[in-house]
């Protein structure tokens, strides 16, 4: 996942509360960081995601393809 991908993930999951979770909320499997932090820190924008999904408890089948501005083809 590219850093865009996941901030238009982030977008279209957590709508106007996207920003401040990536900014404010700590994620322990992150290591104590937020979502900012990690990716900072140079943490996978992927693991990043499911880390916040998991925290946002976002259902699994919402969790990938997501922020991909085309779904991928088959």
């Amino acid at each position: 996942m590219r850093l865009r991908e996941f901030r238009r993930a982030v977008a279209e999951e957590f709508g106007d509360r996207g920003p401040a979770l990536t900014a404010d909320l700590v994620l322990g499997a992150l290591g104590g960081r937020t979502a900012d932090e990690a990716l900072a820190a140079g943490v996978d924008a992927g693991a990043v995601w499911l880390a916040l999904c998991e925290a946002g408890d976002v259902p699994p089948a919402r969790r990938h393809g997501v922020g991909l501005a085309e779904p991928p083809r088959r």
